[in-house]
């Protein structure tokens, strides 16, 4: 009876075969990118194919190195690796270790030359790099005629700002002749006056895309005065003209966004702006009548008419204030002299010569106090309340009062 196999020795024994064919064990094959995922843990599976066939193939975290470029469907890529046996599920499959573009040696190697002759030049240098305007009116699109990029500009600039005017220059992307074409479409679309270009087209491969790898399209961009935004292939496609361009966009659709404003933003933003304006000088306006009114009440505390009329009041008051000093000045005084008159009444002559009493003279008209001051048959003269009378002494008699003796 013949021997019976389990399937894991099957498997190991064409794993074994596998290993020991020197041609599988290094092996570099030719195809298109088609189921491409990458792992949360940093493998590629993705599968080869031709006209004919498929191949599994895989490329491990440790060897994603030696990848340069994003993995995308519909690649034509050349990969290097080993071909082996994955025994649990019995199947062979491409172990990469490297993944370059169809072509990519020779033309990948033009292309570092000249960017690094490029780049020694300053072309690439940010000083020169100019700013894209914010608000562009008039927009140069120089690509293809019939390409997607331009339908996908035209369809996000009506889209974000129908006011814009888009201006195409049919300018070949492909093939001979591309880069010249392109080159003359920047320098056309320059003296138009415009306010920014576009330059670029959809995705390929790095064949379909060389005409932007050019030196005449690199020199055409650095000479524009216009700014431009590169924007050639896909997001992984890096070609000269976006190294010398003010702005590189990933796609033309990015570019689109880039250099046409959203119009319906703008809107919004100068409603805003009125809004908050208006607001602003509603508070300033508030402002200003509140310190104008300040000002208004400092003028009145201030006003001269009003200190004139406060001075006419202060004068009104003193002058009233010394009127009454006066009359109670003159009131006490009257009422002093009211007293010492009375006093003088009491001390006058004329008072005690009115009660019957005289004032005694001698010839010489000095008053008699004593007795001894005349003698008789000399002269005296009386005065009494309604005149006075001359008289001569007849006799005169001393009296002795008790102070004397």
């Amino acid at each position: 009876m013949a021997s019976v196999y389990s399937v894991s020795q099957v498997n190991s024994y064409i794993k074994n075969m596998f290993a020991q064919d020197f041609a599988l064990s290094r092996i570099t094959v030719r195809g298109e990118v088609s189921n491409c995922k990458y792992h949360t843990s940093g493998h590629i599976y993705f599968t080869l194919k031709d006209g004919t066939g498929t191949l599994a193939a895989v490329m491990f975290a440790g060897q994603r190195k030696g990848l340069s470029f994003q993995l995308q469907e519909g690649q034509q890529v050349v990969v290097t690796g080993s071909v082996d046996v994955y025994e649990r599920d019995g199947k062979y499959q491409l172990y990469a270790k490297k993944i370059e573009k169809e072509g990519r040696g020779d033309l990948y190697q033009r292309f570092l030359k000249l960017r690094d002759e490029l780049e020694e030049m300053g072309m690439f240098a940010p000083e020169y790099k100019r700013p894209i305007p914010k608000y562009a009116r008039t927009v140069g699109v120089v690509t293809a005629s019939t390409g997607a990029a331009i339908r996908d500009i035209m369809n996000i600039t009506a889209r974000r700002n129908p006011y814009t005017q888009l201006v195409l220059y049919p300018a070949l992307v492909q093939g001979a002749g591309a880069a010249e074409s392109v080159a003359a479409g920047i320098r056309t679309l320059d003296r138009m006056g415009l306010d920014v270009l576009i330059v670029g087209r959809g995705g390929g491969s790095i064949e379909d895309l060389w005409a932007f790898n050019e030196e005449v399209v690199a020199r055409a961009i650095f000479d524009c005065a216009t700014p431009i935004i590169s924007a050639v292939g896909h997001e992984t496609d890096v070609t000269i003209a976006d190294y010398v361009a003010d702005l590189r966009a990933p796609t033309p659709s990015a570019a689109a966004e880039l250099a046409v404003f959203d119009y319906r933003q703008f809107e919004a933003a100068c409603f805003s702006y009125r809004a908050g304006l208006a607001q602003a000088m509603e508070r300033k306006t508030e402002l200003l009548r509140y310190r104008t009114e300040q000002y208004r009440l400092q003028l009145k505390l201030h006003d001269p008419e009003r200190k004139l009329r406060e001075q006419k009041q202060r004068l009104a008051d003193t002058e009233d204030a010394l009127r009454r000093a006066m009359e109670q000045k003159i009131t006490e005084s009257r009422h002093r002299l009211a007293l010492l008159g009375g006093k003088l009444h009491g001390l006058s002559p004329l008072a005690k010569i009115s009660n019957g009493f005289g004032f005694v003279t001698d010839e010489k008209g000095e008053r008699l106090t004593h007795v001894s001051q005349t003698a008789p048959g000399g002269e005296i003269t009386l005065r009494i309340t309604d005149g006075k009378i001359r008289a001569k002494v007849l006799e005169t008699e001393a009296y002795h009062t008790e102070r004397e003796a």
